[in-house]
C-alpha cells in the first residue's frame, strides 16, 4: 500500500509533442517535452552542433534532463538535416541555422504553457556558438548555456598533417565550386578516423560515432562551410549578451579549443566559467554528460527560478 501511495503522488512524466514551427522561408521539425500539467513553465531551446540531429543521444539525454527539472525542453533539426524540410541536404548554411534558432524562440514565446520571460537556449559546438550570436541580438533570451562553443578554427588542428590539410582544402574549392555552378553538393564526412579525410578526423571523434544512436543522423557534410566558419567568431557578438551566460570547456578540446572558446566568457559581461579535464567528444559519454547536465541545470534554477546571480567561475 505504501507504495501504491508513493506511485500515487509521483508527478505525471512530461510529455512529448511533434512540433512544426516557421524558420526563415521555410520550416523546422522539432520536438517539444513539456512538464505534466505546464502553466507558466520556463523553456530551454536545445542546439545541436556540427551536422548534429535532434534524435543523437547527447541532444536527446539533455532535453530529458531539462524536462525532469521542470523546464520544457524544445529540440530541433536545422533546415536540411534530420527530419526538418530543406534542400539540398547535409549543407549547413551559419546565417539559415541561426534564423532556424530564432523560429523555435519564436515559437516557444507563443505557447501559453511558457513562461516567456524565462526562456533559455542551449547549444554544443557550433550549435554552442550559434547561441551565443542570436542572443546577442534577442534581449529577450533569459540565459544562455554554451557547451564546448565554437569560435574560430585554430591555426593549426593537432593531428592533422600538412597533406591532411591540403586534401581537405581542396574538398572544400571542389564543393564550394560546385555550389557556384548550382550542381549538388560534394559531400565528405563529417566524422572521420584520423588521416582521413573528414572534417573532424581523430581516433576521439572516429570513437564517438562508432556507438551513436541515431535513425536520422548521417556522417556526410558539404565542406564549403568551412570558408564561412573560418571567419566565424562568436565572441565579437558576446560584448552585446545581456543574458547571463554559463559556458562550459574542455580543456583538452581540439576541435574547440579552450583558450579560443574561453574568449567568448571572456568578452560578456555577466558569464560563469567552467572548465572540464575532458576532450571535445568526451562531453558526450554518459559518465560525462550528466555531471555537466547536472552543472547547466543548477545554472539556470539560480538565474531562471530563484532570480539569483550566480558568480563567475572557472
Amino acid at each position: 500500500m505504501d507504495s501504491f501511495d508513493g506511485d500515487q503522488n509521483r508527478p505525471p512524466p512530461p510529455r512529448e509533442e511533434h512540433v512544426r514551427f516557421a524558420a526563415g522561408s521555410g520550416a523546422c521539425a522539432g520536438t517539444l517535452t513539456v512538464p505534466a500539467e505546464a502553466q507558466s513553465a520556463p523553456a530551454v531551446v536545445l542546439c545541436a552542433g556540427f551536422s548534429g540531429t535532434q534524435d543523437t543521444p547527447a541532444v536527446r539525454a539533455a532535453a530529458a534532463s531539462f524536462a525532469q527539472a521542470g523546464y520544457a525542453a524544445l529540440t530541433f533539426d536545422y533546415r536540411g538535416f534530420g527530419v526538418s524540410e530543406g534542400q539540398p541536404r547535409q549543407l549547413i548554411d551559419l546565417g539559415a541555422q541561426r534564423a532556424d534558432i530564432r523560429g523555435a524562440f519564436e515559437f516557444l514565446q507563443a505557447d501559453d504553457r511558457i513562461d516567456r520571460d524565462r526562456i533559455a537556449l542551449w547549444g554544443t559546438s557550433l550549435g554552442g556558438g550559434h547561441v551565443v550570436v542570436v542572443a546577442a541580438d534577442l534581449p529577450d533570451v533569459a540565459a544562455v548555456v554554451a557547451q564546448v562553443p565554437f569560435n574560430g578554427f585554430p591555426r593549426r588542428v593537432e593531428g592533422r598533417s600538412g597533406r591532411d590539410t591540403a586534401r581537405l582544402l581542396w574538398a572544400m574549392l571542389v564543393d564550394r565550386a560546385r555550389g557556384v555552378l548550382r550542381m549538388s553538393p560534394k559531400y565528405i564526412p563529417a566524422v572521420g578516423p584520423s588521416g582521413s579525410l573528414a572534417v573532424m578526423a581523430s581516433a576521439d571523434a572516429a570513437r564517438t560515432i562508432e556507438t551513436l544512436e541515431s535513425e536520422t543522423w548521417r556522417n556526410q557534410v558539404a565542406p564549403r562551410v568551412l570558408f564561412d566558419m573560418m571567419a566565424y567568431h562568436p565572441d565579437r557578438a558576446a560584448a552585446r549578451l545581456t543574458a547571463p551566460l554559463l559556458t562550459c570547456l574542455a580543456t583538452r578540446d581540439r576541435e574547440s579549443p579552450e583558450v579560443s572558446a574561453r574568449r567568448i566568457a571572456e568578452a560578456a559581461s555577466d558569464a560563469t566559467l567552467l572548465t572540464y579535464p575532458i576532450s571535445h567528444f568526451e562531453i558526450y559519454r554518459p559518465d560525462v554528460r550528466w555531471r555537466v547536465l547536472a552543472d547547466q541545470i543548477a545554472f539556470l534554477n539560480d538565474r531562471l527560478r530563484d532570480g539569483g546571480q550566480a558568480s563567475s567561475t572557472s
